[in-house]
């Protein structure tokens, strides 16, 4: 195993520990500390935005891996709904982490952190549901998913939505989405032959 393999599987070991402890103590060494040991906060040398940023990470990766069975058969809107259905399933017992998590990336000067973090969980979510597209398509559905994706996690992490709400509430985003692309599909010029 590469020393890359290595750290990462020490990263993901110590977040796992610490999500138990995020909700009390938030995304701080302190907590990382408790829960994963003396020398965990060695793994994130940049404290709390790098704890986030790797929580991030985990989450898009347990997302692919958890989802990966589930999408054989589906249509690309369909696979895209699953993955990110998959993933608020797999958040939902540490809701108030991602809560807290938010937060972190919301506090003053981490507005590129949090627009890197956001754009590779849309990439994670795209490459899932196997888009192969390579042109200016590439930029905007990953725009576009990007938006459908952060309004769909503001609606969960509303205290009165439930999964049934929240996933009524992407389904309607996706189907917005998918109104306004056939809308301009009958709108554009015909191409020159």
């Amino acid at each position: 195993m590469s020393a890359d393999a290595v750290r990462r599987q020490a990263r993901d070991s110590a977040i796992n520990a610490l999500l138990p402890l995020v909700a009390e103590h938030g995304w701080t060494l302190h907590a990382l500390r408790l829960a994963a040991g003396p020398d965990a906060d060695l793994l994130f040398p940049g404290g709390s935005p790098e704890l986030v940023e790797a929580y991030i990470d985990l989450c898009d990766r347990e997302m692919e891996r958890s989802a990966a069975p589930l999408l054989v058969g589906q249509k690309l809107s369909q696979r895209v709904r699953t993955l990110i259905a998959t993933r608020l399933e797999l958040a939902a017992p540490y809701k108030m982490a991602v809560r807290r998590a938010v937060a972190v990336m919301a506090a003053g000067g981490r507005a590129g952190l949090a627009a890197r973090c956001t754009a590779r969980t849309v990439d994670a979510i795209w490459r899932g549901a196997g888009d192969s597209s390579a042109d200016f398509s590439w930029y905007t559905k990953r725009a576009i998913l990007a938006g459908v994706y952060s309004s769909t996690l503001l609606f969960w992490l509303n205290e009165a939505s439930d999964m049934e709400a929240t996933l009524a509430f992407l389904d309607r985003r996706l189907a917005g989405v998918a109104r306004l692309g056939k809308l301009r599909r009958r709108f554009a010029p015909p191409e020159a032959a």
